[in-house]
């Protein structure tokens, strides 16, 4: 049984909103200490490896902002890589009353070009559209159009199904 104190406030309400509900156990979870402000941890989802970040509104754009890199044996931050230990990236993101998450999977990071390969350096940081941000622009359309078939809203109506397929898709 995990320890609610180990977890962030966006978790909990993740855990007791959807994952109790599709009996999906959070365990092993690592707190990373640098990324304390996106709420970064790491954790296990009924044996799964996670990445979890909270994503961040940020005044000039649209969308939030969030980060994705880790630090290598020479303390330099670096995007992550194929070779990484992870199934699903996962970022909350939070607009006054609503929220949602962002279940991605590492193979479609990897083809998105956001995870280091051998042909392609992967992003430290980038920009996610929950469904209630208006894009402005067609780059930002074509991203959120793509990033929505990874998300979904927390709310009364969360499409249970979909989630359960979010957390099978690898």
């Amino acid at each position: 049984m995990i320890e609610l104190e180990t977890l962030n406030k966006n978790l909990i309400e993740v855990k007791t909103k959807i994952y109790d509900r599709l009996s999906l156990n959070i365990s092993n979870v690592n707190s990373e200490l640098e990324g304390t402000e996106y709420d970064a941890c790491q954790f296990e989802l009924n044996g799964m490896k996670m990445i979890s970040r909270s994503s961040k509104i940020t005044p000039k754009k649209v969308g939030q902002f969030v980060t994705f890199w880790k630090r290598n044996q020479n303390g330099e931050t670096e995007p992550y890589s194929a070779n990484d230990l992870f199934d699903f990236y996962i970022i909350n993101a939070k607009f006054g009353d609503r929220f949602g998450q962002f279940v991605f999977p590492k193979s479609e990071l990897m083809n998105k070009g956001f995870i280091t390969t051998d042909k392609k350096d992967g992003k430290r940081g980038f920009r996610v559209y929950p469904v209630w941000d208006k894009t402005l622009n067609k780059q930002a359309e074509k991203t959120q159009e793509w990033q929505l078939n990874y998300f979904y809203e927390i709310d009364k109506m969360t499409d249970l199904k979909k989630v359960n397929e979010l957390y099978n898709k690898e």
